[in-house]
């Protein structure tokens, strides 16, 4: 019932994208991302209120299970095996167009995790520090020390840790991008613990293969 009650809420709130993005030719990436999160954190179930403050404790670390392996668009990617990704830009399009080899965007979640994933087509680019930019939300994503610069696979990999208030229920995150081939990719995820993400994204990245 839980989960039917999450499906139903995300399909009212992606059907409302739908109308509210009439008239839009090309969907701005900002706004689509801005939508996902709302989609998103507005599907998870809100704590119940108390009376009685409860003493706040420090969160341990989450056990995900990431058998679950994406594969579309000419690349895969691993995450939660409880999680699927679903087209942000079909459900916000003006055309209902949904993501392509070029560029798309894609979420995901749980009730203990968001996910959000991007890509776009961009040649010749090493350095993909421009797509972890609009991947982390302003007004609501703060970074948090400074990026990590690594060279995975041959790809440049960039990422950092965030806080965000896009949810009170999941304050902690990360955010990544990387080159493979012609496309630069980002990914970014809402967490309830700040030691969850780095290992969430090293096994994604683990999994993760494109076509060059």
């Amino acid at each position: 019932m839980y989960n039917q009650t999450m499906r139903y809420h995300i399909v009212l709130l992606l059907l409302s994208l739908i109308v509210t993005a009439c008239g839009r030719r090309t969907p701005d990436p900002n706004i689509l991302i801005d939508q996902a999160v709302a989609a998103t954190v507005a599907a998870m179930p809100r704590p119940t209120s108390v009376s009685v403050p409860i003493p706040t404790l420090f969160p341990s670390p989450t056990p995900f299970d990431l058998n679950g392996l994406f594969c579309e668009y000419q690349f895969c990617i691993g995450h939660p095996v409880d999680m699927a990704f679903y087209d942000v830009s079909a459900a916000t399009s003006n055309q209902g167009t949904p993501s392509n080899y070029q560029t798309g965007l894609m979420a995901a979640y749980s009730g203990g995790l968001v996910l959000q994933l991007m890509w776009q087509f961009s040649p010749g680019t090493s350095d993909p520090s421009f797509l972890l930019d609009l991947i982390i939300e302003d007004g609501s994503d703060t970074t948090v020390g400074t990026q990590e610069v690594k060279l995975i696979r041959n790809m440049n990999v960039v990422y950092i840790p965030i806080t965000t208030t896009a949810t009170p229920v999941l304050p902690f995150g990360g955010a990544a991008a990387w080159t493979c081939g012609d496309r630069v990719f980002a990914w970014k995820v809402y967490a309830a613990d700040e030691a969850s993400p780095p290992g969430l994204f090293e096994s994604a990245l683990a999994r993760f293969n494109c076509n060059r």
